[in-house]
């Protein structure tokens, strides 16, 4: 009776240790359906290798594919595009979503306030140019991105009803340290500044569709331009990585962010 117990107990542990391994092996897959919307923030330009689309310098080392590989998510669509605006996303980028969409994530926002011509002009122009860049891009921030963020959000949710929607925050630019052959101390303040602005207002309508805002400002902090080993390009070439994350920025910055978000 004694060995029969023993026999028993022991089949017992040893299934429920079957179990517990083959649960274990299971989770290192995922049935994560993931689509990643938006920007250059997001394609990966800076991040270099555009080895998944050239056109749109969509990039393996950019926090979404790092994020789709680390997980070895279901399926993945790839659909953010450098350049984009808000409109060009409800264009030409919503047509992975579906019911079964799990996670989404996007970046929009920067282009439609024209930071481009914001940084260009407070690099190459007079203080007036820069300031007066700054005060047009707040303007759009303020009085127009709200209503184009609604329009993208609301066609987002109609897309994936069921997902988890991650807004991701664009990064301060600047150190406010001193910088040899950098724009002045109050140039980048204001740039710094204007994007808090703008991702105040990415939270704001986040929010407003019970979307996750990721605010990704403090990761880069003491890594932006001017640092010693910065995550965001300066002036550099090819021109169109200028300003963007790197791909230290996309994997040490972006990325811990958007899993840290993920529900």
């Amino acid at each position: 009776m004694i060995r029969r117990s023993c026999s028993t107990l022991f089949l017992i542990l040893f299934l429920l240790v079957s179990s517990s391994v083959a649960a274990g092996a299971a989770g290192t897959s995922s049935s994560l359906d993931y689509v990643a919307l938006g920007d250059s923030y997001s394609s990966g330009t800076g991040a270099g290798s555009y080895d998944l689309s050239f056109s749109c310098q969509r990039s393996s080392r950019a926090y979404p594919a790092r994020f789709a590989e680390e997980n070895a998510v279901q399926s993945f669509g790839f659909s953010a595009c450098s350049g984009a605006t808000s409109a060009d996303v409800r264009g030409s980028q919503l047509g992975s979503l579906s019911t079964g969409t799990d996670l989404v994530s996007v970046t929009s926002g920067g282009n439609d306030s024209g930071f481009v011509d914001v940084v260009v002009a407070c690099r190459t122009g007079t203080d007036q140019d820069c300031f007066s860049a700054l005060d047009t891009a707040e303007q759009y921030i303020a009085q127009t991105l709200p209503g184009e963020l609604d329009l993208l959000y609301s066609d987002i949710r109609a897309g994936a009803p069921n997902a988890q929607v991650v807004v991701l925050g664009y990064p301060r630019l600047y150190e406010t340290t001193t910088c040899f052959g950098a724009i002045s101390v109050e140039r980048r303040e204001r740039i710094n500044a204007t994007a808090d602005t703008l991702n105040s207002a990415l939270h704001g309508g986040a929010q407003a569709h019970g979307f996750t805002f990721a605010d990704v400002s403090p990761a880069f902090e003491g890594r932006r331009i001017c640092a010693s080993s910065p995550w965001i390009h300066g002036p550099t070439w090819p021109v169109s990585s200028s300003y963007h994350p790197n791909s230290g920025g996309h994997g040490y910055g972006y990325l811990p962010v958007l899993s840290g978000a993920v529900a």
